[in-house]
């Protein structure tokens, strides 16, 4: 199995693709794979997973495919190329690979679980437009919770894009479904690529006029996240800033 720096993602259709951005995640994305497609091949439509390789240098590429090869051959797990930095490009690239109805992401430690999915699907088939999981909605729960630190610029974080995607109380949780022509309109005006990426396409759907629905979810941190909270915090930080007068 190649990893593919351009074009589409192989394999045949599906009705669902979902993206896994991975950047030096050689150590977790096998689990993941392991643990997320049995599950995704007992769901009642076809499922394609699309790891993309955001630029890592650990390995993570060949991880990916190998453990691709071992797992329920049901769904079709893709391993593609990014070669632009940024949370934001891998996830645009996933999207933009597939040709599924709906499409989503979410990240390689499974911090959000996967029983999240099946309703998240069913809410696009009832029509909105973006689906993502929230920590800070009633009814969520942090099984495991974040460092104070990270909880502390979460706040900061929450308050800045407040203005910017009304009435969404958590932009940042790594867990996010879409109707793909929702997405792919938005995205083709999306131009931050960091950890604000999330912000200006949730901003940029509902300027469109698309619903974002928000799920409570039972969410967990994971050790072992190339978040770094001071590079990518203030870089975040800034992009956000940028986007207040930007996102039209």
């Amino acid at each position: 199995m190649a990893v593919a720096e351009e074009g589409p993602a192989p394999g045949g259709a599906a009705d669902l693709d979902v993206v896994i951005p991975a950047y030096n995640e050689s150590a977790r994305l096998p689990q993941t794979l392991r643990e997320t497609v049995p599950f995704l091949a007992e769901l009642p439509w076809r499922t394609r997973v699309i790891v993309v390789d955001n630029g890592s240098v650990d390995g993570t590429a060949a991880a990916a495919v190998d453990a691709a090869r071992q797992v329920d051959h049901r769904v079709t797990v893709d391993v593609i190329g990014c070669s632009r930095p940024g949370k934001g490009a891998a996830v645009r690239r996933g999207i933009l690979a597939g040709r599924a109805p709906l499409v989503g992401f979410f990240d390689a430690d499974l911090a959000t679980p996967l029983q999240t999915l099946p309703t998240a699907v069913a809410a696009l088939r009832d029509g909105a437009a973006a689906v993502i999981a929230s920590r800070h909605v009633p009814g969520a729960s942090f099984v495991h919770a974040q460092p104070f630190t990270r909880r502390l610029g979460g706040h900061v974080f929450r308050a800045l894009s407040g203005s910017l995607v009304h009435g969404v109380a958590d932009t940042q949780c790594g867990f996010k479904f879409f109707q793909r022509a929702a997405v792919r309109a938005a995205l083709v005006r999306t131009r931050t690529t960091g950890f604000a990426f999330d912000v200006e396409l949730l901003a940029r759907i509902q300027r469109d006029g698309g619903e974002v629905v928000e799920l409570p979810v039972a969410w967990t941190d994971r050790a072992g996240s190339t978040f770094h909270p001071v590079r990518d915090g203030v870089a975040s930080y800034k992009a956000v800033l940028a986007l207040h007068g930007g996102v039209r």
